[in-house]
C-alpha cells in the first residue's frame, strides 16, 4: 500500500520495505522533536492491517499465538507473536480488539503468508479472517494525543490510531506537521523496541530481543513454538542478545541493516535499524552472539561502536 502522503511536497521516500510512504518531509531531526514535544503525526498506513471477527476470535488468537488474548478487553493494546514449531518467529501482530472484531496491523509484505496460516488453522471455528488494507491505515501520534473516528492503540511509542483510508490525511493534517517514518524509527530504535525482520531473522527466538516482557505470556496454553520458549526461558541460555549500538559520530554513513558487527575482526551478529537520533546522535539495534563481552568495542559495518545490553539472558 502506498501512503498517504508521499505526496506531500517535500516529502522524501523512505528504504524499503518502508519506501511507499515518507522517510522525512526535509529535516528529521527537527520532525524527531516535534514528535516528542507533541506535535504532529506519522504515516503508516503502508503496513497491512488485518480484521478478525467472529464469537470465537479470542479464543482461536489465544491458541495459536505466544499472548494471553483470550479475555482481551476492548480498546487494550497487545502483542503477540506466530511462531515456527521449533520456536523461531514467523510473524509479529498488533493488535487491539473493538468488541465485535481484532484488528492488527503487520509488517509490510507479511499479510498473504499470515492469513494463509490463519485461514488454515479456521477448523470449525467460528472466526472470518479479512485483509482491510485498502480500507483502513494506521497513523501514529505523539504519546497523550488522540482524535475521534479511530481505533486507538496506546504504545510505549505512541497513540496508533487505525482510521478509514479516506480520513488518513485529515488525521495527520489535524495533529499538526507531517513527521516521517525515519523520525519515528529513531525513536524506535532509542527505545530499544525490536521490528520484525529488522532485528530478527529466520533463526530468531523471542528471547533474544526482548518480547518475553511484551509480547510473550509464560503461563497460558499450548501453542506452536511454546516448547521452545519453556526451555529457553528455564535455562536462561539464548543463543544471542540485542543491543544496542552508539555508533562513532565522526563517520559520515550508517551501517546498513544487514551488515556484520565484529568483535577484533570476527562476526559476533549484525545490524539490524541504525539511525540517527536527534539527542543519542548515530544509533543502531543489533542481534549478538550471547557470549559477547558486554564491555567489548564493536565494529559495526565498518563504524567503530560501543554496545548496551537490551536483552539478556540468567548467567550461565
Amino acid at each position: 500500500m502506498t501512503g498517504a502522503l508521499r505526496s506531500v511536497p517535500g516529502a522524501v521516500p523512505a528504504d524499503p520495505p518502508d519506501d511507499t510512504v515518507a522517510g522525512h518531509y526535509g529535516d528529521p531531526f527537527r520532525e524527531q522533536r516535534r514528535f516528542v514535544s507533541g506535535e504532529g503525526a506519522v504515516d503508516l498506513s503502508h503496513r497491512p492491517v488485518l480484521r478478525v471477527s467472529g464469537p470465537d476470535r479470542l479464543t482461536w488468537l489465544h491458541s495459536l499465538t505466544t499472548q494471553h488474548l483470550e479475555h482481551l478487553a476492548p480498546g487494550i493494546a497487545a502483542e503477540a507473536l506466530v511462531l515456527s514449531p521449533h520456536g523461531h518467529v514467523e510473524h509479529a501482530l498488533y493488535l487491539v480488539d473493538d468488541g465485535t472484531a481484532t484488528w492488527m496491523h503487520v509488517e509490510p509484505g507479511t499479510a498473504p503468508a499470515l492469513i494463509g496460516y490463519l485461514t488454515s488453522m479456521r477448523f470449525w471455528n467460528d472466526v472470518e479472517v479479512e485483509d482491510v488494507s485498502s480500507s483502513y491505515g494506521v497513523v501514529l501520534l505523539p504519546q497523550g494525543r488522540t482524535f475521534a473516528g479511530g481505533l486507538t492503540r496506546v504504545t510505549p511509542l505512541g497513540t496508533e490510531l487505525l482510521v478509514p483510508r479516506d480520513q488518513l490525511l485529515a488525521t495527520v493534517q489535524a495533529a499538526g506537521d507531517p513527521v516521517g517514518i525515519w523520525a519515528s524509527e529513531a525513536l524506535r530504535v532509542a527505545m530499544r523496541l525490536p521490528r520484525l525482520g529488522f532485528e530478527t531473522d529466520h533463526r530468531t527466538i523471542p528471547h533474544e530481543v526482548g518480547w518475553l516482557a511484551t509480547a510473550v505470556h509464560l503461563d497460558k496454553g499450548c501453542y506452536r513454538g511454546q516448547e521452545t520458549v519453556a526451555r529457553v526461558h528455564n535455562l536462561g541460555r539464548p543463543p544471542r542478545r540485542l543491543v544496542l549500538l552508539h555508533l562513532d559520530g565522526s563517520e559520515s554513513a550508517l551501517p546498513g541493516h544487514g551488515d556484520a558487527v565484529e568483535l577484533d575482526g570476527r562476526q559476533v551478529g549484525f545490524v539490524g535499524t541504525a539511525a540517527r537520533h536527534y539527542e543519542l546522535g548515530p544509533v543502531a539495534l543489533a542481534l549478538v552472539k550471547r557470549s559477547t563481552p558486554e564491555d567489548a568495542a564493536l565494529v559495526a559495518g565498518g563504524v567503530p561502536a560501543s554496545q548496551d545490553v537490551v536483552a539478556l539472558g540468567q548467567p550461565s
